[in-house]
């Protein structure tokens, strides 16, 4: 099989397409109560990794059901008039969710270049991840 458009070539036009952060821009915005940062890293990587204080998390798995209003799985959040900044480990699952973000209809998006590893590596606020179990 053959496929037609790679992941890098996504990502690449995800980042054409919506606006990106570095991490000194984003790092100010943090606490803001118009902005959600949208935490898209799975459960396990929080608790090795760590979390960004006050994040939303939502698996990018989730993302179009939390933020489709007639899911079933519907998140408020996604409905209240604020700036999402999404972010993953690396940048490349938050590039693609904060297109489909917009792409669905969510005008004010952007995304963490570097992601939560970035963030970390630039000295941002981290609370240590919790063991489950």
């Amino acid at each position: 099989m053959q496929i037609k458009k790679g992941y890098k070539q996504m990502v690449a036009e995800a980042n054409a397409a919506i606006e990106t952060l570095t991490v000194p821009e984003a790092i100010p915005m943090l606490g803001q109560p118009d902005v959600v940062f949208v935490d898209l890293r799975d459960p396990r990587e929080l608790e090795r990794e760590g979390r960004m204080p006050g994040a939303f998390s939502c698996t990018r798995g989730m993302l179009e059901f939390w933020i489709d209003p007639e899911s079933p799985y519907h998140k408020p959040v996604f409905a209240e008039d604020k700036r999402f900044v999404f972010f993953c480990a690396g940048g490349l699952r938050s590039a693609l969710a904060a297109k489909t973000a917009k792409d669905m209809g969510i005008e004010n998006v952007a995304h963490v270049e570097g992601g939560f590893g970035a963030w970390k590596q630039a000295g941002g606020p981290v609370e240590p991840g919790k063991k489950s179990g």
